[in-house]
């Protein structure tokens, strides 16, 4: 049970080294620590591109299909419709609805047949005929939605309309990923769908020999799917190179972000010719992922799968203790005790400030819980001995409430990925009085019952109230 401290992004999160491996056993940020390392890829040199002079290359491959010529606006909004498909921006291409009508080539369909799937996920739908129109996109929609697909059949249509590699090239497609584990599982699928066109694919990552790694570099690879940190080493090192990258790919961004990578991103990107296809994937649109979106992508197109408002995973379950601030510590340990309990028990805890999670941490470790802590100030070793495993998170803990319900979101998110449930407890305060409304609002949306006590609060708020909370937190 880690501590993630929200006031560390920003300043701190500059001191971030490269993340390599897995995920939190018991949570926590594998983003990197600063000491000796200095700044994540500080030897890096930012280029200066001149679109003159780069090779001319295609990005649009897209043609539709004549049945989705044929449907009226009045059939493309009715399907949209039913697959909860919004979307803005400009020159948006009609969804598909049947396979074939993404128009992909023999290679790429005889595999897709062989799977038996019955039509396509709706990220894929829309987001097919998007990306192989060669257009900058956002997908947002939640993990296990089909999106490794979305990205990978355009980007392998994009790398067999390129050049054959050269000695020396680096990758055509990148895709970032967060984790070991999501870097892996892309890479299986690049390595099933490329096979057929004879594209190589490598994944990079650390907490494993780069021995091995270097070596299918220096080959040559058509598609790398890499953690940041680790692509970072290569590339100062030089045994990669991204003078090739026109497909690039970034995937789970909110989590990227989540867990400090977002300097590693900007010093990657920075070597990649500005005129590439860009396609950012996130399961939440916080404004730091809006953010990075409007730096690193072209007059894109913004596709949502699910309701357009602020709404949680309705496979979390959301519950709220309206407490005291100095309540919250025995709160905590009692809640503790119920989650040991069970079979499943790997939780990740949000604190606001770096002291706050030490001193927890070192409380928790005192009375035997097996728990690490995670900040900007962590080194490199503690970071990556935290994050040793962050997938299955069954419980999330806000200790301290964020400043927005965005953030609340995005936290609560990191369990009940990939379809699974989870369950977010959550320490309300009156300090936090002027949340109250939004958070009621976005427990409405989930069907979740609502603490009564966090409906005083908000019909109070703008009053003065004595809050004073006692007794065993109702579970």
């Amino acid at each position: 049970m880690p501590g993630y401290s929200d006031r560390d992004r920003g300043r701190d999160r500059d001191r971030d080294r490269g993340y390599g491996g897995g995920p939190p056993r018991f949570g926590g940020n594998r983003g990197g620590g600063g000491g000796k390392f200095g700044n994540p890829g500080e030897r890096l040199r930012k280029k200066h591109w001149n679109l003159d002079e780069l090779p001319k290359f295609e990005k649009n491959f897209y043609q539709q299909h004549p049945d989705v010529a044929r449907r009226s606006a009045q059939e493309v909004e009715q399907y949209r419709r039913s697959k909860t498909i919004t979307f803005k921006g400009r020159d948006c291409p009609n969804p598909i609805a049947k396979f074939h009508e993404a128009s992909f080539p023999s290679y790429v369909m005889d595999v897709i047949n062989k799977q038996n799937w019955t039509e396509p996920t709706p990220i894929q739908a829309q987001g097919w005929p998007l990306a192989l129109s060669g257009k900058d996109m956002v997908g947002i929609a939640q993990t296990g939605s089909g999106k490794t697909l979305s990205y990978l059949l355009p980007a392998i249509v994009h790398i067999n309309h390129q050049p054959f590699l050269e000695r020396g090239d680096g990758p055509i497609c990148l895709v970032l990923a967060p984790t070991r584990e999501l870097a892996q599982q892309v890479q299986q699928v690049a390595a099933e769908y490329g096979r057929a066109s004879r594209l190589k694919s490598t994944c990079i990552y650390g907490g494993a020999p780069k021995g091995p790694q270097i070596r299918d570099l220096e080959r040559g690879v058509e598609i790398c799917i890499a953690t940041p940190g680790r692509l970072i080493d290569f590339l100062e090192a030089g045994k990669t190179n991204l003078r090739r990258c026109t497909y690039l790919v970034l995937d789970e961004a909110d989590r990227m972000l989540d867990m400090g990578f977002e300097p590693q991103i900007r010093k990657i990107v920075d070597q990649i010719r500005p005129d590439r296809q860009t396609l950012m994937w996130s399961a939440t649109w916080p404004k730091e992922v809006r953010q990075l979106a409007e730096d690193f992508l072209k007059e894109y197109v913004q596709i949502n799968i699910g309701a357009l408002q602020l709404s949680a995973n309705h496979n979390i379950l959301q519950i709220v203790d309206v407490c005291n601030d100095g309540e919250k510590e025995n709160k905590l340990i009692r809640l503790l005790e119920e989650i040991m309990s069970e079979k499943e028990n790997k939780t990740i805890i949000f604190v606001e400030t770096k002291r706050r999670c030490d001193d927890l941490t070192r409380r928790m470790r005192r009375d035997g819980w097996p728990a690490m802590g995670i900040h900007g100030d962590k080194s490199q070793q503690e970071r990556d001995w935290v994050l040793n495993d962050v997938e299955d998170v069954k419980f999330v803990i806000n200790f301290d409430y964020p400043n927005n319900s965005e953030d609340y979101i995005h936290r609560i998110g990191r369990t009940a990925r990939s379809q699974k449930t989870g369950t977010a407890y959550t320490f309300f305060t009156p300090n936090n009085m002027r949340q109250a409304s939004d958070l009621i609002s976005v427990l409405r949306e989930a069907n979740q019952a609502i603490n009564p006590k966090l409906l005083q609060m908000a019909e109070d708020r703008g009053g003065k109230s004595n809050w004073s909370f006692k007794g065993r937190p109702r579970w």
